[in-house]
């Protein structure tokens, strides 16, 4: 007899919602609108990010997307560009997708190569440039705000 009284009140908990709306299922949850970009739609030239100079391409991938926080970018420095360095505010993802470079954290240096992910915390110091004969490509992700821009 209990258990016929606990299935019923189960049955009871789930089904009382749907009665009360009238027997509808409830609502799916709005969904914001997805986007694709592509390299060539977004790749811009510009000088390496915090002073650290030479010729970069930066590519700010849904940059204009609305209620984003979240900032996620990949950079082609060129043969002898760099990424200065600085005094990090937020947490903040390098990944290295092809070249070699000399990361600068902390004070110490090493190389890095592709399969390299570095995470930078807030108050930390660091910077990035490039060596060899090809372009360092990163990415580069990390939640908005409003003291972060042009990595």
């Amino acid at each position: 007899m209990l258990r016929i009284a606990v299935a019923g009140g189960v049955c009871l908990c789930l089904l009382l919602p749907r009665l009360s709306r009238g027997g509808s299922s409830p609502a799916p949850p709005v969904q914001a609108s997805s986007l694709i970009e592509h390299d060539t739609a977004v790749a811009t030239q510009q000088p390496g990010p915090h002073g650290g100079g030479g010729k970069t391409t930066a590519y700010s991938f849904f940059a204009r997307a609305p209620n984003l926080q979240l900032v996620f970018r990949k950079r082609a420095l060129h043969p002898g560009a760099a990424i200065g360095y600085h005094r990090q505010e937020e947490d903040e993802i390098y990944y290295i997708v092809s070249g070699t470079g000399e990361l600068t954290l902390n004070g110490a240096r090493s190389v890095v190569s592709p399969g390299t992910a570095i995470l930078t915390r807030p108050g930390s110091s660091h910077g990035l440039r490039q060596v060899g004969p090809d372009d360092l490509v990163i990415i580069i992700a990390y939640q908005q705000s409003s003291g972060a821009r042009g990595r």
